[in-house]
């Protein structure tokens, strides 16, 4: 179990700061070009809470581990 500590908290990681990019996005903090596929705000910034969430769940399981 050891070994997968260092992965969760990667992984984790990676989710939460693609989720606040996507969160700044969909508040109209970040600006993308007008041919990006990331268009719809709303939408956007809904689906980047839930892999913040997700993502600083597994930092707190990866802590968890001994």
């Amino acid at each position: 179990m050891r070994r997968w500590r260092p992965v969760l908290f990667a992984l984790g990681a990676i989710l939460a700061l693609v989720g606040l990019l996507w969160i700044g996005q969909g508040l109209g903090y970040v600006q993308w070009p007008s041919s990006s596929f990331m268009l719809q705000q709303r939408a956007w910034a809904d689906r980047g809470a839930f892999l913040a969430a997700a993502g600083l769940v597994l930092i707190l399981l990866s802590r968890r581990l001994r």
